[in-house]
């Protein structure tokens, strides 16, 4: 189920396979009257019901009114992000996220990522949230844009990572490296670890190398979503200075 206007559009404009709409009788026609012209023009139903129905379908989802069911959402494989990166004939920037459990982090997460032209995300199929209802409707729509590939074994992917000539980063608190002294102008992948544990220890010690964000306040680290965005515009920075 994909909850809310923007996530809903997009999937749409993305040509993703919808089965059908719903859309609370009363909701303001300024939100709907694209989506319904959006829907007529791929040929997907349409249904105006009682908001209350919609609250049932996405429980605990702030939907707008406007609720689609769609096809189940196709992982791209790892070599599918790489692909997509050769094909744009530019330097590969993929995040892996280490076990990330908040669907508004990794939702959070992926906006981000389909800003800053992130390749492809991967995620691992166990201890960590997939594209659900409630990601998707943080993404506002950046899921339908941003390949996600997950695995079963993110060790191993980085493995073949690095065979690929991908460096890998790991952020970590403790780490001496700090962010802004670090060149990421290379074909690179940069880890996030778990919102409260951070990265696992083998996946740390996988990593070609391990980065801090400065602190200056009383607290040590910061969201995980947080962290991410910082470090997905330091690397733009760097690679549109080059």
């Amino acid at each position: 189920m994909i909850a809310g206007k923007h996530p809903v559009m997009e999937a749409l404009r993305s040509g993703r396979d919808i089965n059908k709409i719903w859309i609370a009788e009363g909701a303001q026609k300024s939100l709907t009257q694209p989506i319904v012209a959006e829907a007529k023009q791929h040929g997907v139903i349409v249904q105006f019901v009682d908001k209350r129905k919609l609250d049932t379908m996405v429980e605990g989802v702030q939907h707008q009114g406007v609720v689609a069911q769609a096809a189940a959402f196709a992982y791209a494989e790892v070599e599918d992000l790489l692909a997509r990166a050769s094909e744009l004939n530019e330097t590969p920037f993929l995040l892996i996220l280490d076990e990330i459990e908040d669907p508004h982090n990794l939702g959070s997460i992926l906006r981000t990522a389909e800003c800053t032209g992130v390749h492809g995300v991967i995620i691992p199929k166990r201890r960590s949230v997939g594209l659900t209802a409630s990601v998707l409707k943080t993404s506002a729509g950046a899921a339908e844009h941003v390949p996600v590939a997950r695995v079963t074994n993110l060790a191993q992917t980085i493995d073949r990572l690095k065979e690929e000539g991908v460096w890998v980063a790991g952020t970590d608190v403790s780490a001496p490296q700090d962010v802004y002294k670090t060149k990421f102008d290379l074909p690179l992948a940069i880890v996030i670890g778990n919102e409260g544990k951070g990265m696992g220890r083998l996946i740390k010690e996988k990593c070609d190398f391990l980065v801090k964000l400065p602190m200056h306040g009383r607290l040590n680290s910061l969201n995980a979503s947080v962290a991410a965005g910082v470090l997905m515009y330091e690397v733009v920075r760097q690679r549109r200075s080059v």
